[in-house]
């Protein structure tokens, strides 16, 4: 798993790319959680364009990131994701409290 982030205008947008399953879990949340720690931002944007799979790791990484961001009053939303990647989000119900877009570039 690649993991890139950048921080801009009081937004963090990280961006994933390979497999979002037990082996990546570990190293995306503390990536995603010291680059909070750090920025301190408004929002946050996962962007999954690059996640060819995702098993219920994946769950557990979105929803630490979600309840980061939320107790410092911020957002998540998540980005570009596939098919698979939203039907496991969508069956654990985290596309109720979560945000998405597909961002055409």
């Amino acid at each position: 798993m690649k993991i890139t982030t950048e921080y801009r205008q009081g937004r963090l947008t990280i961006w994933l790319n390979g497999e979002l399953d037990h082996h990546a879990a570990k190293s995306v949340i503390e990536t995603a959680c010291r680059e909070i720690d750090e920025c301190l931002p408004a929002s946050c944007f996962i962007d999954m364009k690059g996640v060819g799979f995702m098993d219920s790791s994946g769950i557990a990484v979105i929803l630490k990131i979600y309840k980061k961001m939320k107790a410092i009053g911020g957002t998540v939303i998540i980005r570009n994701m596939g098919s698979h990647a939203r039907k496991i989000l969508d069956m654990s119900g985290l596309t109720r409290l979560i945000s998405s877009e597909e961002v055409k570039a």
